[in-house]
């Protein structure tokens, strides 16, 4: 599996991400009992925690570290748990919206205690992020604020074309910037603004979060099409079933494929198991698996220019490595598919 976390170039980056995982913890924990266990029940599930690394990352990207690498401050931890609360509060309204059972290989939070209670931890964990950027100062509480409400338009941008078989991919695109590459870009503005980096490096640093959040989206939509469930940590092919049409769905309908019409007669309404994998089949074998591959891999170009100005401290190297490692996430049959693909 390749490696995401841009603290890979840090001698000891487990020790850093431990500050934030028991800062996480402690941030869940609520007066009441009960809501504690439901806004803590994802933590322990794990989750690659790539939204405060890059925090982290980015805070010590203007850092040529010397002789000892610096230190992860306080700041860092703090902004960087602000920014996993607003993914995880994320994740429990996108479950309750989905019908979820499982997140993370585990009962989905709304699954085992209900939509109502789900919504609330998760409004629980938003206003707990908030919280936490007010204690980094009015730029970063302002910064994330706009952030949660950009998350809420990308996502209602989607659910507005739940099973649309028109859906464009200039829709599609907008929609992924909002729900997931705009936290990305505040993750590593967060980093650029605890740490006092100018504003040509503030810019830079956001710059490449944005394009690296919109190849992960791309990637994370073709892995829903080409993982298995046990690869996913949930059920795979689940955007097909739910209606949410993504890249290589759209192009397959939009460019007049062989297949086009009997993949369009499948899409339009709610799939059983057996109608979602035919529908995927005929996606998975169509060249817009390639295709948005290379979209995702041009995303990545624009996230690795981003950052050429500035000088290749170790930070940076992590922040590019994360970067070119991204498609390596993806499992041979779509790695394959993005070396074939058109440029």
């Amino acid at each position: 599996m390749a490696l995401l976390s841009p603290l890979q170039t840090r001698p000891r980056p487990d020790d850093d991400l431990a500050r934030v995982e028991a800062a996480l913890r402690a941030a869940a924990v609520t007066g009441d009992e009960f809501l504690t266990e439901v806004t803590s029940h994802l933590i322990p599930a794990g989750g690659k925690r790539l939204r405060p690394a890059f925090v982290i990352a980015s805070a010590l990207a203007l850092d040529p570290e010397g002789a000892a690498p610096p230190a992860v401050t306080d700041e860092m931890v703090r902004g960087g748990v602000a920014v996993e609360l607003v993914h995880l509060g994320s994740l429990y309204h996108d479950d309750v919206m989905d019908d979820a059972e499982t997140r993370r290989g585990i009962e989905a939070v709304n699954h085992r205690w209900g939509n109502l209670k789900a919504i609330l931890a998760g409004d629980f964990l938003l206003a707990k992020a908030s919280e936490l950027a007010a204690s980094l100062g009015t730029d970063v509480a302002a910064l994330l604020a706009a952030t949660i409400g950009r998350l809420c338009e990308g996502q209602v941008r989607e659910l507005q074309l739940i099973y649309d078989r028109s859906r464009t991919e200039d829709q599609y695109l907008l929609a992924i910037q909002g729900k997931t590459a705009e936290l990305y870009a505040t993750s590593c503005r967060i980093g650029g603004l605890v740490s006092g980096a100018d504003s040509r490096s503030l810019e830079r640093l956001t710059s490449f979060g944005l394009a690296y959040g919109m190849a992960f989206q791309i990637v994370d939509d073709v892995l829903d099409l080409v993982a298995t469930d046990e690869e996913l940590g949930k059920p795979s092919g689940n955007d097909l079933r739910e209606g949410v049409y993504t890249l290589p769905v759209i192009r397959m309908l939009a460019d007049g494929h062989p297949s086009r019409e009997t993949l369009a007669a499948l899409l339009g309404e709610p799939l059983d198991d057996e109608r979602r994998d035919r529908a995927r089949a005929i996606v998975v074998d169509s060249p817009e698996i390639a295709t948005s591959v290379d979209t995702a891999q041009g995303y990545v170009h624009d996230a690795l220019d981003a950052l050429a100005p500035l000088d290749a401290t170790p930070a940076v190297v992590g922040l590019r490595a994360a970067a070119s490692n991204l498609l390596g996430t993806l499992p041979p049959i779509a790695s394959r598919a993005g070396a074939a693909g058109r440029s």
